[in-house]
């Protein structure tokens, strides 16, 4: 019996080894080359939302785009190093006094994390995958390929992953000629893409793209945010 149990550590500690080394491997091939596909784009083929999706390379992608995404989602991304802990203190103050509704804090940097490498859901083995593979991204990729990432594999739009096929179905251009308000109105989707629709325009999405205008103008001037979007 203890020779069983010995192997079958030996076993599991080898199993656990192959897992480390190909992630690790995994996160450094991703800095040059797209995923084949994520858990996201599975879940959306098979529920039957269909997976459409086009991977471009930054200079393929409207700088109003990127800006657009950084001013609805995260203001501070080039600023912070894969977490912004301000933000996390308020969402979790806010859990408790509403426990029936629920504020999230991700920064762009951990989507991409749970985006890429997990699935969806709430559990705190996924939270805890998800700083790992933040901490990991932050390290190895950089910001610009963070965001790049984001734009490419981030829902937006039922079964339609990526700002190039999002650009081509909501308003038949490339990403590449999105103007100020259809990258605004493309990232004020994001927070419920499913729900939050460009056509038909949805109540969310015509109060809340106006808003990611102000805010995109807000970040116009920043030096770190103009790096990043050039």
């Amino acid at each position: 019996m203890q020779n069983l149990i010995s192997r079958a550590w030996k076993l599991a500690r080898k199993i656990l080894l192959f897992l480390f080394v190909f992630q690790f491997l995994y996160i450094i091939a991703l800095k040059w080359i797209n995923p084949p596909v994520t858990l996201t784009q599975l879940g959306s083929l098979f529920s039957g939302y269909g997976l459409k999706r086009d991977y471009v390379s930054m200079d393929q992608i409207s700088s109003n785009a990127k800006l657009a995404v950084m001013a609805s989602e995260d203001q501070l991304f080039p600023d912070h190093e894969g977490f912004d802990f301000k933000s996390i203190k308020k969402a979790m103050a806010y859990n408790e006094r509403k426990p029936g509704r629920v504020r999230g804090a991700s920064t762009i940097s951990q989507q991409v994390a749970k985006n890429v490498f997990l699935w969806q859901g709430r559990s705190w083995l996924r939270k805890g995958l998800e700083a790992y593979f933040t901490f990991m991204i932050e390290m190895i990729w950089g910001k610009k390929r963070i965001l790049q990432m984001y734009l490419n594999v981030s829902e937006m739009g039922r079964g339609v992953f990526g700002i190039e096929a999002a650009a081509r179905k909501h308003f038949n251009k490339s990403a590449q000629k999105l103007t100020r308000q259809e990258a605004a109105m493309i990232a004020a989707c994001l927070p419920n893409p499913k729900t939050y629709t460009i056509k038909p325009l949805s109540r969310n999405v015509a109060v809340r793209y106006p808003w990611v205008l102000r805010q995109m103008s807000h970040l116009d001037g920043d030096p770190d945010v103009l790096a990043l979007v050039k």
